[in-house]
């Protein structure tokens, strides 16, 4: 892969061009959209991947909603980490989640859960890369 950098105009200094090119060095690719993509459309998709940030207990109802709806959640519960009660009634409530749908509930990284819906089932064992 070759990064290509861009070249000072002439009467443009090293450090002027260095200062320059530290405010332009990172793209926020959530604000950016290609010509192939267009906006999201799932309606020809079964299931979707569907990316959840819990701040409170409350916010549960309308993640899991996504579950019933036959979508697979990623949730992130980072906020509510350090609150024992919340995460207690977390994993009860999803875990019941999973139950009801007949679908799965795991742990997938730090403060990450992953509710499944009917028929996909998540396996626990890593897969590891290289040799």
């Amino acid at each position: 892969m070759t990064i290509l950098k861009k070249k000072p105009f002439s009467g443009t200094t090293e450090s002027e061009t260095r200062e320059t090119m530290g405010a332009e060095q990172y793209i926020d690719l959530t604000d950016m959209v290609f010509e192939d993509e267009g906006v999201f459309d799932a309606e020809g998709a079964k299931t979707v991947v569907k990316v959840g940030e819990m701040f409170r207990y409350e916010d549960l109802a309308n993640l899991t909603s996504q579950v019933y709806a036959g979508n697979i959640l990623i949730l992130d519960y980072t906020s509510v980490a350090n609150d024992d009660l919340t995460m207690k009634r977390l994993t009860s409530e999803l875990k019941n989640v999973a139950r009801d749908v007949d679908g799965d509930v795991a742990g997938v990284g730090k403060n990450l859960l992953m509710v499944t819906p009917r028929s996909i089932k998540i396996d626990r064992n890593k897969v590891k890369g290289g040799f």
